[in-house]
């Protein structure tokens, strides 16, 4: 989860207001120009209303959206011990997992330090769109409880419109049978690169009315939602304020968090070795807002 999208050559930038002189024009070009190629942005830039964020391939200039919170977490808030992020503000280590981890000790996760977990419920082919239910969603739900953990499900979208983003909702609704959740229901689309793949080059076109689509229906069954999406996802192609009454879950691989817009669960790495789940999986953290 969350590899493929972040993968993208995607470089276009989202400029923000430009300078009226054409000086100041040529100013801004070259240091663009210079940030790239250094990776550093000097603080005597002139940047208006923009500011500079890394969308994780590249700096990019965006004009900060006044319909969003900002993200106000400092980088020396956290700490890093192996694979292990800790955060001073007050913050919760969980995991999201699907059938690709199998079998799980949650007994020993959760004696480990793990007190929550988002697993996979489901998801759309990436080519011929057959819904199917994650072979270990039952596993997991039931032995994540069991040991006392907060559950969350995700479900891996490959929605190409609003009426998909609907029936997958509903997907959701029919397999959770109204079982109790402590987390929101997720929406996840990403870009599968594979021969016959339906997502390939729609992302930006579609993503945001599938997630609000989506959203609204689980919503209206009771339950919370929210969407999962990558630095490049979230600044290239969401449309975010379109999507602010729901929960956002980053997916920001790095010692400390640097989205610029704020959020309730930070991904913070897809290597993450946890006691009792014997493969590789994503650690996360939850802010102790949500």
């Amino acid at each position: 989860m969350g590899k493929t999208a972040t993968k993208s050559k995607r470089t276009a930038l989202r400029l923000g207001i430009l300078p009226p002189v054409l000086l100041a024009l040529a100013v801004a070009v070259l240091v663009g120009k210079a940030l790239r190629e250094s990776g550093r942005v000097p603080e005597d830039v002139p940047q208006r209303n923009a500011v500079w964020v890394s969308d994780g391939v590249n700096l990019i200039e965006i004009v900060p959206d006044e319909n969003l919170s900002v993200n106000e977490r400092p980088a020396e808030d956290f700490t890093a011990d192996g694979d292990l992020i800790r955060y001073r503000g007050g913050a919760r280590q969980g995991v999201d997992v699907s059938a690709h981890q199998e079998e799980i000790d949650w007994t020993q996760a959760a004696e480990s330090g793990i007190s929550f977990a988002i697993v996979r419920l489901g998801y759309r082919g990436a080519t011929e769109g057959t819904l199917y239910t994650d072979r270990f969603f039952e596993e997991n739900y039931r032995g994540a409880r069991e040991a006392g953990l907060d559950v969350g499900v995700y479900f891996f979208s490959q929605a190409l419109t609003e009426q998909e983003a609907i029936q997958e909702a509903d997907y959701v609704r029919e397999v959770l049978a109204g079982r109790e959740l402590q987390l929101p229901v997720m929406f996840d689309w990403e870009i599968v690169e594979k021969e016959g793949s339906r997502s390939v080059g729609r992302e930006a076109e579609v993503v945001t009315d599938c997630a609000a689509a989506f959203c609204r229906r689980i919503a209206q069954s009771g339950y919370r939602a929210g969407v999962y999406f990558n630095r490049q996802q979230g600044y290239h192609s969401y449309d975010l304020p379109a999507l602010r009454d729901y929960t956002f879950w980053v997916a920001d691989p790095n010692d400390h968090p640097d989205f610029y817009y704020d959020f309730a669960i930070w991904q913070y790495t897809f290597r993450g070795s946890v006691p009792g789940i014997g493969a590789p999986v994503d650690r996360n953290m939850l802010f102790e807002q949500n």
